[in-house]
């Protein structure tokens, strides 16, 4: 089902904030392979959204009709425990600049991607968007997720004081085309595939010299004749993930709903606001290593390092919502795996972190 009965047409003026990025080009391509030829695209060397001045100046420009706003400093358990600082700051000025000059210009329609680590940390699962703001948030995450509901909450008050149709979407654990492999500030995921990955080959080129494989500092091992991946926790944390093809999907979904629709969605006492977008499947982090594992066709051994944090134990988002409106996710996680794999040995000469 794809309701194209809104105002959205193939040649509206369409800013995507973050177009390089992995939501923000996986937007770009859906937009082009349904026909949309009007996309206005800048880079961050192009145009610095934390800066007001030239946000104003680019609206003022431009004048957008509508807005997928993608961009986002975004990073895993590491990166988010490292620089919690630029987590908050970055966030909350980028989203603070361009919904304030959308609403300023006239835009037509927002949509403001966040993320479902805006839930508490022990939400009733799976997570429906009314647990909103009732509980502690995950601690190693706290700033970014602070950020993504203060953009969230900016999205329902332009609403409620302005009339404007900005819409927020909250989708579940990334992975696809154009994803952060670098080990010290990725996701999960696409650190589990890098990391597999590189045993694998230092697998092959032992085998290829007859000698035993060398520690490294990617992969330390267990003892030193045997190797291993290690990877951070215990294993036991229930994660979701959701293909970024069909979070772009979805996303199109969203801005083209019919007006009566958003009019319903955005109507403060009858809706939080926003939606999920989600699988509403979930697997342990040992079970993705595994499926990882196999994707890769790695034949070492796992190590569990439980020094290292877990995070949130089940993080489950409901898809209820968003389906109800008509939409479902088409991408097995097996499937989107090897397609993220694929796409990863095609472009891995890029990853040099």
């Amino acid at each position: 089902m794809t309701p194209y009965s809104s105002p959205l047409t193939p040649h509206s003026r369409i800013y995507v904030a973050g177009h390089r990025g992995l939501v923000g080009s996986a937007i770009v391509r859906k937009l082009r392979d349904e026909g949309y030829d009007n996309l206005v695209l800048r880079t961050s060397s192009e145009l610095d959204l934390r800066d007001q001045r030239a946000v104003a100046s680019f609206f003022a420009d431009e004048r957008p009709e509508y807005v997928f706003l993608a961009a986002a400093k975004v990073g895993g358990i590491v990166a988010n425990n490292s620089y919690p600082a630029d987590f908050i700051y970055d966030n909350l000025m980028i989203q603070t600049n361009v919904i304030h000059q959308a609403h300023l210009h006239g835009v037509k329609r927002l949509l403001f991607l966040g993320s479902s680590c805006i839930y508490p940390k022990l939400a009733p699962q799976p997570i429906r968007e009314e647990c909103l703001l009732t509980g502690p948030l995950e601690p190693t995450n706290e700033p970014y997720a602070v950020a993504k509901i203060a953009g969230l909450i900016m999205c329902r008050s332009y609403n409620r004081q302005y009339g404007t149709r900005f819409l927020a979407a909250m989708p579940t654990n990334l992975y696809g085309p154009n994803d952060n492999f670098n080990l010290e500030t990725s996701h999960v995921l696409p650190a589990l595939i890098r990391k597999f990955h590189e045993a694998r080959l230092r697998q092959v080129k032992s085998e290829e010299l007859g000698v035993k494989s060398e520690s490294s500092p990617l992969t330390p091992h267990p003892s030193p004749d045997r190797e291993a991946v290690v990877i951070w926790g215990t294993g036991t944390p229930f994660r979701e993930f959701i293909h970024v093809d069909d979070v772009a999907d979805a996303s199109l979904f969203l801005m083209t709903l019919p007006e009566d629709t958003v009019s319903s969605l955005l109507t403060p006492h009858s809706s939080p606001g926003f939606v999920n977008i989600c699988t509403g499947e979930e697997l342990t982090i040992r079970d993705l290593a595994l499926l990882v594992k196999e994707t890769v066709g790695y034949a070492g051994e796992l190590v569990f390092d439980s020094s290292k944090p877990d995070g949130t134990p089940r993080k489950l988002s409901d898809p209820a919502r968003l389906q109800a409106l008509g939409w479902r996710h088409r991408i097995g996680l097996r499937e989107g795996l090897a397609d993220t794999y694929q796409w990863f040995l095609a472009n891995q000469q890029a990853f040099k972190g």
